[in-house]
């Protein structure tokens, strides 16, 4: 029965759960990993949902790479659109593991879901003037910098999520008022034409689309990641606590591959373009000139504060974020 009362959680609270991608760069899922076949012998199969973007290339390039069959580990990929599929996945044991953003995990603790991060994923570029998501403006905008999205409007791919919680963020920490600015819902391929018809006043965009928006003209006026903090980490690998209390060796199993798939995916960005062409559609010469996020398998404290910290003040949860029943134990 108390399962059953979590799934049914799970499904009412999943329309917020949406994972910072939305879906592959082509605009739609690439074909799934093969998920049902039995795993090879003397092998442990494990299944993660994970949304086809530019996040997960460490994921597909570990397996590529051999890094989970030397754990002992049969691996299946199951492509899903966010946090709607994988949160509902890992709940209902469809998967063992899935990629989410942490705002999209806050969110779904706050609503009684038990879930925990395993390893991490993503983190926010470690250059000052460059990053994988920017806030664009139209090239003939009055708006010149971040503090000028004061009272404006601005797009997200998803509302009450990562995205307007860290460019609220990053004009509070300009000196401006964050909570000034209205959001509206528009997918990141949708994005740059909202802005040129003026429908919104600048729009959180990430790559690819980021890139092709600076080329066509648009102009960056934040990077609202690492606008809220330097070592922002913006999405990992987390399974539900049951799942990690009942089968710590497949966790461990599952972490040391990961540690080894994004330490290696950090020292080799151009095998990670070459692999995100694999499994979506995007343009290879274009794939040559996105920006990629930092891949690091341990969770920055600090900026997870920071960010816990904004979503209690911008009402995106209710209460306060329990870090330690969050991260992994190594991060506490």
């Amino acid at each position: 029965m108390k399962r059953l009362a979590t799934i049914v959680c799970a499904a009412a609270v999943a329309a917020v759960l949406a994972a910072c991608g939305g879906g592959s760069p082509s605009g739609g899922p690439a074909a799934t990993d093969g998920g049902g076949a039995s795993p090879a012998e003397g092998m442990t199969a494990v299944t993660v949902g994970a949304i086809p973007i530019g996040d997960v290339a460490p994921l597909h390039l570990g397996k590529a790479k051999g890094f989970f069959e030397e754990e002992g580990l049969d691996l299946t990929i199951e492509n899903t659109t966010g946090g709607a599929v994988s949160v509902p996945g890992v709940v209902s044991g469809s998967f063992d593991f899935a990629f989410g953003n942490t705002v999209s995990l806050m969110v779904a603790r706050d609503q009684g879901l038990d879930l925990k991060y395993v390893v991490n994923g993503t983190r926010a570029s470690d250059e000052d003037d460059v990053d994988f998501a920017g806030v664009v403006v139209a090239k003939d905008s009055d708006i010149k910098s971040v503090t000028d999205l004061e009272g404006k409007t601005v797009s997200s791919n998803n509302l009450a999520n990562i995205g307007d919680t860290t460019i609220r963020t990053a004009v509070d920490k300009a000196g401006g008022d964050g909570s000034s600015l209205k959001f509206v819902e528009v997918a990141f391929p949708d994005a740059l034409a909202a802005v040129e018809n003026g429908q919104v006043d600048a729009a959180l965009i990430l790559e690819p689309f980021l890139t092709s928006a600076i080329k066509s003209g648009a102009r960056v006026v934040s990077w609202p990641y690492r606008g809220t903090h330097p070592n922002l980490d913006i999405g990992g690998y987390f399974a539900s606590a049951d799942k990690i209390q009942q089968d710590p060796e497949l966790v461990e199993k599952f972490t040391a591959a990961m540690t080894k798939s994004m330490n290696y995916a950090q020292e080799n960005p151009d095998e990670v373009r070459e692999i995100i062409g694999t499994y979506t559609k995007t343009d290879p010469a274009l794939l040559q000139e996105i920006v990629l996020p930092r891949f690091d398998p341990q969770f920055d404290r600090d900026a997870a504060q920071t960010l816990a910290d904004a979503v209690l003040k911008y009402g995106t949860v209710d209460k306060e974020v329990d870090l330690d029943a969050l991260l992994p134990a190594s991060t506490q």
